[in-house]
């Protein structure tokens, strides 16, 4: 049921004094803060280019934040008015007070956000750990999803990369603390270059100046108390979500959803296994499928016109068969 929650919201044109030293905010964006009951979340806005466009919301990944869609949102704004958020305990969003960092506590997250704010039905994006969120969310709230664009989505596979093991290793107990002792002479450039190293197909594609504002960004999280236990918690969150079975697993969940779908897969992705495109493809009833043969987990941030292309043709599909159906029923 629609939650009756009211959010507490402050908006500014630039983050506030605090956080404009830390936090780097995108021409054209600006940040506001939501408190909920027990959940506090930054948003990051990308208003659209003319009043009374439909709303869209964007959900990063494991170690991301709402930075990880500034090269895409504004290919979008004669399309959509964007909203990203920080997902709990990322970016500049403070843990939840529950401490619950599971796929479904996020969805949750998600989900309380978009029916306080009123903004649903929405378009729905996600990448990776937030590609698994958005499919919980479409598959339980389908009247929050005008249409529903995953980006390496983090669902369950039974052979996992090797490259991906290291990520799932700090879902065990004790391994976060051990990695954060083990790394700390470790210098933000160098975890930054690991990052991209894992993330991107060519991590070349970087300029200069997106890689200094990725090393502040990584200085600034580094400097939170809760950088590590997040990580460790989202990670277990994901492992567990791979474990579940019946209607609350994902590939059940991915087959209930009736948005109209984008998957994009990159063929250089050293998380999510390429091969996995073609079964998302079935799950998802009528999908359609854009791969990217020199792309890696980050689409959205490495070719965001290919991607935003596409998402535009979604987008206009969607928009001329909603017509029809009602005129059908």
């Amino acid at each position: 049921m629609p939650s009756t929650e009211l959010p507490e919201t402050r908006t500014a044109a630039a983050p506030p004094a605090t956080r404009s030293r830390t936090v780097r905010v995108a021409d054209g964006e600006r940040l506001r803060s939501v408190t909920l009951p027990g959940l506090t979340l930054t948003v990051r806005c990308r208003p659209g280019d003319r009043p009374g466009l439909p709303p869209a919301l964007y959900v990063h990944g494991l170690g991301g934040s709402s930075q990880n869609w500034s090269a895409l949102m504004p290919l979008l704004a004669d399309v959509v008015d964007g909203e990203a958020v920080d997902l709990p305990g990322f970016g500049a969003s403070p843990p939840p007070d529950d401490g619950n960092y599971s796929v479904t506590g996020h969805a949750r997250a998600v989900i309380r956000f978009l029916d306080a704010a009123g903004r649903g039905p929405v378009h729905l994006f996600g990448n990776s750990l937030g590609g698994a969120i958005v499919t919980r969310v479409a598959a339980v709230r389908p009247d929050l999803v005008r249409t529903l664009t995953l980006v390496s989505p983090a669902l369950p596979e039974l052979r996992a990369q090797r490259t991906a093991w290291p990520t799932a290793l700090l879902a065990l107990p004790g391994i976060a603390p051990l990695f954060a002792r083990l790394t700390k002479d470790w210098t933000p450039e160098q975890r930054v270059r690991g990052v991209m190293a894992l993330c991107y197909g060519d991590p070349g594609r970087v300029t200069d100046e997106g890689f200094q504002h990725a090393v502040e960004e990584m200085e600034r999280r580094l400097e939170l108390p809760y950088f590590w236990d997040a990580m460790a918690r989202s990670s277990r969150g994901i492992v567990d979500a791979y474990t579940l079975g019946g209607q609350h697993g994902l590939w059940r969940q991915a087959e209930r959803v009736l948005a109209p779908t984008l998957l994009v897969y990159g063929a250089r992705d050293q998380l999510v296994s390429f091969r996995m495109a073609r079964r998302a493809a079935a799950a998802f009833r009528g999908s359609r499928l854009l791969t990217l043969p020199d792309a890696g987990h980050v689409a959205m941030m490495e070719y965001p016109e290919t991607v935003a292309a596409a998402v535009r043709e979604l987008i206009a599909d969607a928009a001329h068969a909603a017509p029809a159906a009602e005129g059908g029923s």
